[in-house]
């Protein structure tokens, strides 16, 4: 009792002299959360503080204990509301989830995390005041655990029999958090349940708790029971119960960058052969791919995030797609990306469903109590990059879902009886293989992956990684992949920038820089986008204010490797040369040269496919003049054939997939009339 006294009078000096004037301003503006810096607990009294971190919950009442010495402007029954919640712990308290131990039950701790799954918000009773049916003895009776308390015999006269007759409530949420990193490889990130409740879940902080949010958790761990199959465990559950919650919006604040780390990387910004040094800092173990590695470079120092006057977000995530044919490396190029980029993500189309990929609601009664939000991988991995392997095996129906999340940056989901909209500002590198293992640069992107066109216009960038044989090319390959893996030679596998400080310069570029369009960088994209518009002609169309606005974005991540404040010509021209490189691998006719913008993004009917069309629409006007509305289907490809339409089965396909015409026999068909 001395000891606790003694304890109080500590905490009535503390408050005297830190805190008294902030407490009553806060009261005053019906505010019942006390914000203590743990910091300037320590520097009063390290006893005190260390008490704190031991044994929390004595503490904290002693805490409130001591503001009963003072004449504060608050109700009786609203003193109860007032919580003190610390903040600052010391460094040694920050534990990794996978690190907490039963030493840890009970103790004042730090631990950070994404949120993975959450609640909704609740009412909760924590406090009930039985009355004995009996005797008419009252008790009240604090609700500590998940399941209701009661008591279990009257005190006064044994009887069991009980009512409740009065109780409080507040509102509560309890979230899933998983570890920021994967620190050692293999490994997956361990879990904690956070039980947050009152001002930690009100209007104002509800969202900070949101899946795909990182968050930094003061709270006391806990213990519950488990229950499996129904049944009590012996094992038992652990949760922190939150004191206090901060937001980590921004995760490249977490990367530690040193004075001298800063001195590199201004030295770096300034080397006129940075992106040279950068592109050689990728994956060097890989022969070639240059303008692909600079793309990736560019990719991860990302674009500018912009918001019209009118509030129409553009996003500044650059979105990447690389087909490859077998033994290129693209993997190793996804990998090696995700390992470089904080909070990335890496997962194969193979395993990956529209819940893994965007958010999921399920249902969690025995913990979380009914439906909850379950983040996937693009929600988990926001402001940074999702890895998609093998993006052509993702089935259709679940690929969908990638819309809202590469345009809009954010995910809505509706389900059950939960309605809400994450996070996803992330940007997205894919990975597909050819449908024939070979890429053809005659057939259009569409004929040749199995991707949805609404997803491909998505991608900023599409690249062709092909295994073309050159005696001299090979050679040069087989000779680096030898020096580079089996005699351990330096120059070829050694990256020219450390991967750390890499890191640590894209952490830096990303949180500090934030390059402005100038008028003469404006001018040479704009010059760029209306030769192209110019060249439009014959109805083949070569660009669009979609390639426009990707070309901004790359252009602001070039500014941003050289840490500008504004983006300059060299930077809109490293731009340009990158989209040209995309366009005609997969946009530009062999025959004219010209670029056809519908052949490039993936539309079923490019220009090409539109003249050949034109051309067997007249056949069929001859034909039914001849037949009637019922016509040979070989006469039809035939006369085709005739006059230069090569493939005319499968533009006959294509007119049947879009509805022009239809089969009423096997060999014959018929135009579809529309009736206006």
């Amino acid at each position: 009792m001395e000891n606790n006294q003694n304890q109080i009078d500590k905490v009535i000096e503390f408050i005297k002299q830190n805190y008294l004037d902030k407490i009553n301003l806060a009261l005053e503006e019906d505010k019942y959360s006390i914000e203590i810096d743990f910091s300037e607990l320590e520097k009063f009294d390290i006893d005190l503080a260390n008490e704190l971190l031991d044994n929390p919950e004595n503490i904290m009442k002693i805490f409130k204990e001591a503001l009963k010495s003072f004449d504060l402007p608050i109700e009786s029954e609203k003193f109860e509301k007032i919580t003190f919640r610390f903040f600052n712990l010391s460094e040694f308290r920050n534990i990794r989830i996978r690190d907490l131990r039963e030493k840890h039950l009970g103790k004042l701790i730090v631990v950070d995390g994404i949120v993975k799954r959450a609640s909704e918000v609740r009412p909760e009773v924590y406090l009930i005041r039985f009355k004995c049916v009996k005797c008419g003895m009252e008790v009240e009776f604090r609700q500590e655990n998940r399941e209701l308390t009661r008591p279990s015999k009257c005190v006064f006269c044994n009887s069991r029999g009980f009512e409740i007759v009065g109780e409080k409530l507040r509102d509560a949420r309890w979230v899933v958090i998983e570890e920021p990193f994967e620190v050692r490889g293999g490994e997956s990130p361990s879990e904690l349940f956070i039980y947050l409740h009152d001002d930690l879940v009100d209007v104002k902080n509800r969202s900070k708790s949101d899946p795909g949010n990182r968050i930094k958790v003061v709270g006391i761990l806990k213990k519950t029971s488990r229950r499996i199959g129904g049944k009590l465990s012996k094992q038992l559950e652990i949760f922190l119960e939150a004191n206090y919650l901060e937001s980590l919006e921004t995760q490249w604040e977490d990367i530690e960058i040193t004075e001298e780390d800063e001195k590199k990387i201004l030295e770096l910004s300034k080397d006129e052969i940075i992106y040279e040094k950068l592109v050689k800092s990728l994956a060097p173990s890989i022969y070639g791919f240059d303008e692909v590695k600079l793309a990736l470079m560019l990719q991860m120092f990302g674009g500018c995030e912009t918001i019209t006057p009118d509030k129409v977000r553009v996003r500044g995530d650059i979105n990447i797609l690389l087909i490859g044919e077998p033994a290129v490396a693209k993997s190793q190029l996804l990998k090696t990306v995700t390992k470089i980029m904080p909070k990335a993500k890496y997962v194969s189309g193979k395993a990956a469903t529209a819940a893994g990929l965007v958010a999921t609601v399920t249902r969690d009664e025995e913990f979380l109590g009914g439906w909850v939000v379950e983040a996937g991988a693009v929600v988990l991995a926001n402001r940074s990059i999702v890895a998609i392997d093998e993006f052509e095996k993702v089935d259709k129906k679940d690929i969908i879902a990638l819309h809202e999340a590469m345009e809009q940056g954010s995910v809505s989901i509706a389900k059950a009886s939960v309605v809400a909209t994450l996070p996803a500002k992330t940007a997205v590198l894919a990975a597909a293989n050819p449908k024939y293992g070979r890429f053809d640069e005659v057939k259009p992107i569409s004929e040749q992956v199995d991707i949805p066109e609404t997803i491909l216009t998505r991608f900023d960038l599409k690249f062709a990684l092909r295994d073309i044989p050159d005696i001299e090319k090979d050679k040069k390959i087989i000779e680096h992949v030898e020096k580079a893996r089996y005699f351990n030679s330096e120059e070829y596998a050694k990256p020219e920038i450390d991967p750390e400080l890499l890191r640590k310069y894209i952490a830096y570029a990303r949180s500090r820089c934030y390059p402005k369009l100038t008028p003469e960088a404006a001018e040479k994209i704009k010059e760029f986008y209306l030769s192209l518009r110019k060249s439009s002609v014959g109805g083949v169309v070569s660009i669009t204010p979609r390639q426009y606005e990707s070309l901004v974005r790359l252009a602001q991540a070039s500014a941003r490797i050289q840490l500008r404040e504004f983006v300059n010509v060299e930077d809109a021209e490293r731009a340009i040369n990158l989209m040209l490189f995309s366009l005609r691998q997969f946009g530009q006719d062999l025959v004219t040269g010209q670029i056809d913008i519908d052949k490039a993004e993936g539309q079923k009917i490019t220009h090409e496919h539109r003249s050949k069309i034109k051309i067997i629409d007249e056949v069929l006007t001859e034909l039914e003049n001849k037949y009637g509305l019922t016509i040979p289907y070989d006469e039809v490809v035939k006369l085709a054939m005739e006059r230069g339409v090569t493939d005319a089965e499968s533009i006959i396909r294509k007119m049947q997939e879009v509805g022009e015409i239809f089969f009423p026999k096997p060999d014959r068909l018929q135009r579809i009339k529309r009736f206006v």
